[in-house]
């Protein structure tokens, strides 16, 4: 077995297989302790993620700041997330995922109290840049934890279950910046609260995520799922070496880099509100702070139900995730097309609007997640949607960057109002693009994979 990076981040060691009894008492337990812990972590992990853009207005008048500004930390943190989240999920897939998890929240706690404690634009440029890092070893792990202990035919649901603790974590993580603002008078407890709720979240995962079924005396998911009533086999397994992570899992894999690029302009639909609508809403419709931290809560909390309903819906399908994703996409070119005719006095209607993005962005997502990792092994989780993360994430940049530096430019020109609808016309061709790409996987599912051998070891 390999040591890993470092000796202390490998993972846990094989232990002799447990009596048949045993296994079937215990499969379900920590079945269900996974799903929980990675549910809870990864929520937290946004706490510390989604609350600068709810004080984002609030540190332009307090620090002199301006939306460019603003914007070029939005998009340095997109950035280095995108490159964390490749870099880590290669590292994840080699790695156990308590400590690895755990790890990262620590860090991520610590890199929000520095942010807080600090009014200089460099610094803050920085630690929010390394915060994005860092924020890259939340979901490797979790990928890897629910593709170890949940088989192929359930990945619909289990991971869209899961998925939604992103929303969860998301959807809160802008109440609880503005309250801790609001209650505590400052704009810094907006990354003092979360961050101490992270330290709380990072002794949490480590003491109760555990690594594979094997490290626990259990068999492999294919063989527990798959033997009924019969006896349990413990087959070997072995991580894939680094070149066969990234060359047969992700370089050489056309339908990855198909995903990768659709990734790239879904999540400059996904984030587009997500880092400018609080200040979208308190310019555009005279809401409070507290206004922009329900834009938040909109979104996210939108994607909850749909994210179940339609990852269950995509297993039914035979795994038609592409086709699915697609679809969803066409109900959000409506609701930001409804955005630009609605009146400044119903703020409202946007918010029912932001809702509806959510409640068909989230899926879409989640689906091109799903579907990479069926196309590719479960001990390539990690660097898979990793790599198809760092393209998300690159749009998540471009619209950061671009959008800061739209409203600095047209809003002296033309005003608010101008200046924003040019925003969402941006977005709605993003979505356009967004569809064109999804549309090619459409006829994928899980009866055509597409993984290489080396892939499927």
């Amino acid at each position: 077995m390999h040591t890993g990076l470092f000796g202390w981040l490998a993972p846990a060691a094989a232990k002799p297989l447990l009596p048949e009894g045993e296994i079937r008492r215990l499969y379900p337990r920590y079945r269900w302790q996974v799903l929980e812990s990675t549910f809870l972590g990864y929520a937290t992990y946004y706490l510390v993620r989604n609350n600068l853009s709810v004080v984002s207005k609030d540190i332009v008048a307090g620090l002199h700041y301006d939306t460019a500004m603003i914007g070029n930390i939005l998009a340095m943190t997109a950035a280095s997330y995108g490159v964390g989240k490749f870099a880590m999920g290669a590292i994840s897939d080699r790695s156990n995922p308590r400590i690895f998890m755990a790890l990262g929240l620590l860090l991520t706690a610590l890199l929000n109290f520095a942010f807080g404690a600090s009014s200089d634009y460099t610094v803050h440029f920085w630690l929010w840049a390394l915060n994005g890092l860092v924020q890259g070893m939340g979901w490797p792990p979790c990928g890897r934890s629910m593709g170890h202990w949940f088989s192929e035919k359930e990945r619909g649901l289990t991971f869209s279950i899961w998925n939604t603790s992103h929303n969860v974590g998301g959807g809160v993580a802008g109440m609880i910046a503005a309250q801790a603002a609001l209650h505590f008078g400052g704009w810094s407890f907006a990354f003092y609260v979360p961050g101490a709720l992270a330290l709380v979240g990072a002794a949490y995962v480590f003491w109760r995520l555990p690594d594979t079924p094997q490290s626990e005396g259990l068999p492999p998911i294919e063989s527990y799922k798959g033997t009924g009533n019969g006896a349990m086999e413990n087959t070997a397994e072995r991580d894939l070496s680094m070149r066969e992570l990234l060359m047969d899992n992700v370089f050489k894999h056309k339908y990855i880099w198909l995903l990768a690029f659709a990734n790239f302009f879904a999540y400059v639909t996904r984030y587009s509100m997500l880092d400018w609508g609080p200040m979208y809403l308190r310019e555009m419709k005279g809401a409070t702070i507290t206004g922009g931290g329900m834009v938040v809560m909109a979104i996210e909390f939108g994607g909850i139900p749909s994210t179940i309903l339609l990852g269950w819906v995509s297993d039914r399908l035979g795994g038609r995730r592409g086709m699915v994703a697609t679809l969803s996409l066409i109900p959000i070119l409506a609701a930001f097309t409804a955005m630009l005719f609605v009146p400044a006095d119903r703020a409202w209607f946007d918010l029912a609007m932001l809702f509806t993005i959510g409640f068909f962005i989230y899926p879409v997502i989640n689906l091109i997640v799903i579907l990479a990792l069926d196309l590719t092994s479960k001990k390539a989780i990690g660097t898979a949607a990793g790599f198809i993360g760092l393209f998300g994430y690159l749009g998540r940049m471009a619209q950061a960057k671009g959008f800061g530096e739209m409203l600095k430019y047209f809003k002296p020109l033309y005003g608010d109002a101008t200046a924003w609808h040019l925003i969402i016309g941006a977005i709605l061709a993003s979505t356009v693009i967004a569809i064109a790409l999804l549309a090619m996987t459409w006829h994928l599912g899980t009866h055509t994979k597409q993984a290489s051998p080396a892939s499927r070891q």
